[in-house]
């Protein structure tokens, strides 16, 4: 089966041995003593398989006398529109024009039947129970599982920890641990207190249903006054920080929940809020290779399958006028070639107004994807942005081999959490 990590690091074995001391509760580290749901010191992983850290990298082809891997059997086995709906990850209100979605049912698979996507991605207004939560999560899985090409969705959420992003936690539905800002963590200076923040909230996640979370933050606090990331980071000190998100990666990824890293290539330093506009960052090259890289650097490591890439302009490194997430240099010639990452390329949300304020649904997507990115996040409209993507295909503007690509990546790590048929 496949597996989520690319490389074997040691620290990776040590922290899989370190999490039945994690699970007894946060000690020194600051957080609440409530027991984690779905406590992985029983030895099981919720989702992912047990060869978890064997090596992987990326698509491969196979040869003459190779037996094809289950991810390229399911690619093979794809339609196009199939291929193209995996490259999205919606809000479940996105897919099925519902206002607020708390539930999986006729909608979703009539839905799903239309743009059966990869992933859905879940909000505060999602969660109004336990048990209500559990349930929907549980259907949107069966009836992805029973669309398209019979490939499980990626059942997403922005569970940071910490009280600023910690939708599960901080909804006082469920009875789980909390933490106070990843900030208080990292100044800690102990690593080991991040990896019980990814054991802890890895864990319950699992034992909900969720399979992939957008987290941590890996931006490192070059700028105080940033008003989006602040309290969020780990800190302003580049090692600290990789230290940090790479024992956070590890211990997510060893109690069953993909891990997902953001915002590349570094949020610290800028003054905007790419929600309502463009966002840049003045910082050199040099600045921004020694520092807000290393904790990318530092994840990458760790084994990190997905990272997301931020709308935020580099002047001074890129200098293309284009937001990281639609940048060729960004994502293509740095992220892939200078820093080896060879796992999914998730945008940031293009229902911000970096985005939306300069580009179409289908003119974003299209040029998304044909920088280099794997998977876009909650596009202003789903229905444009997928019709745009198979025009392009049809026009010469994106080839079938760039998708094929993308979707290959998708599947590799989907396998590895046992989504695939």
């Amino acid at each position: 089966m496949a597996s989520l990590h690319r490389t074997v690091t040691r620290r990776a074995v040590l922290a899989a041995g370190a999490l039945m001391a994690l699970s007894a509760g946060l000690g020194g580290c600051g957080g609440s003593s409530a027991a984690p749901q779905g406590d992985p010191s029983d030895g099981s992983s919720p989702n992912i398989s047990p060869d978890i850290a064997e090596v992987t990298d990326g698509p491969v082809q196979p040869g003459p006398s190779s037996t094809p891997t289950r991810p390229e059997r399911t690619l093979a086995a794809m339609t196009l529109e199939q291929k193209v709906a995996q490259l999205f990850c919606v809000t479940p209100e996105q897919l099925t024009g519902a206002s607020v979605a708390t539930v999986s049912g006729p909608m979703t698979a009539d839905a799903l039947a239309r743009i059966p996507v990869g992933g859905l991605v879940y909000f505060s207004h999602n969660i109004v129970g336990d048990r209500q939560l559990r349930d929907m999560l549980d259907g949107a899985d069966r009836l992805s599982r029973a669309s398209g090409a019979g490939v499980g969705a990626f059942l997403s959420v922005d569970e940071e920890g910490g009280p600023l992003v910690a939708r599960v936690a901080n909804s006082g539905l469920f009875d789980v641990p909390t933490f106070p800002n990843m900030s208080e963590i990292g100044a800690t200076g102990d690593a080991s207190c991040a990896a019980e923040v990814g054991s802890t909230i890895g864990g319950y996640l699992a034992d909900i249903g969720f399979n992939l979370d957008f987290a941590p933050d890996a931006d490192v606090l070059t700028n105080p006054d940033n008003p989006v990331i602040g309290p969020r980071s780990f800190g302003s000190d580049p090692q600290l920080v990789a230290q940090m998100v790479a024992a956070n990666v590890e211990a997510m990824l060893a109690v069953g929940v993909a891990p997902c890293v953001k915002h590349f290539p570094g949020h610290g330093d800028t003054m905007g809020d790419s929600h309502t506009g463009a966002v840049y960052t003045e910082r050199s090259r040099d600045e921004i290779e020694a520092c807000e890289f290393e904790p990318y650097r530092a994840a990458i490591e760790a084994g990190v399958p997905m990272v997301m890439v931020g709308h935020i302009e580099t002047p001074n490194f890129a200098a293309d006028g284009l937001p990281a997430s639609l940048s060729p240099i960004m994502m293509g010639d740095v992220l892939r070639g200078e820093l080896g990452f060879d796992g999914i390329i998730i945008s940031d949300s293009f229902s911000m107004g970096a985005i939306t304020q300069r580009f179409t649904p289908d003119e974003a997507a299209v040029q998304f994807f044909a920088a280099g990115g794997d998977m876009l996040l909650m596009p202003a409209d789903l229905t444009l942005a997928y019709n745009g993507v198979l025009e392009a295909i049809e026009s010469g503007v994106l080839t079938e081999a760039r998708i094929d690509e993308s979707v290959m990546r998708i599947l590799n790590i989907k396998d590895g959490l046992g989504l695939l048929p």
